[in-house]
């Protein structure tokens, strides 16, 4: 049914427990299943230095976010943000059909405690992977006016 590899992470998890003063923290949960994660993040010059988790949850719920946590140790936040679902459940060999919902909260956890780091930082415009331009105000009256007779 699991992975040798799933089995690993499950009874040996890596990376378990909190950081002291996270620079982001995303929580995600399935009501369906009852599964919660918090994975919480230490970024320094840019790299995901420190990558912890906490889980409340099924055996592949562990195993997902233990292995996300080591495929985005010493990332740069842009690989990072490219870690996704599909990448997880690979990494730990597979995940029966019933159990990918997990390796989508492991991704989306770690994207969560990310765009919470980008936000807290004032650099909001850094979401999917992608820096967008800086928003453009919505022309009022006055400035259509204006490009009209200008």
């Amino acid at each position: 049914m699991y992975s040798d590899k799933v089995m690993l992470h499950f009874m040996n998890p890596h990376n378990m427990g909190e950081i002291e003063n996270p620079s982001g923290v995303g929580e995600v949960g399935n009501p369906v299943c009852g599964d919660l994660m918090q994975i919480q993040i230490k970024v320094e010059d840019g790299i995901l230095t420190d990558v912890k988790f906490k889980t409340f949850g099924c055996g592949a719920a562990i195993a997902t976010s233990s292995m996300v946590t080591d495929l985005a140790m010493g990332k740069t936040i842009e690989e990072a943000l490219k870690i996704t679902r599909n990448d997880v459940a690979e990494s730990l060999e597979g995940l029966p059909p019933v159990k990918m919902h997990c390796s989508n909260l492991a991704a989306d956890a770690l994207h969560v405690a990310i765009e919470d780091y980008l936000k807290k930082e004032g650099r909001g415009e850094w979401l999917d992977g992608k820096k967008k331009g800086p928003k453009k105000k919505p022309a009022t009256r006055k400035s259509v006016k204006r490009q009209q007779t200008g």
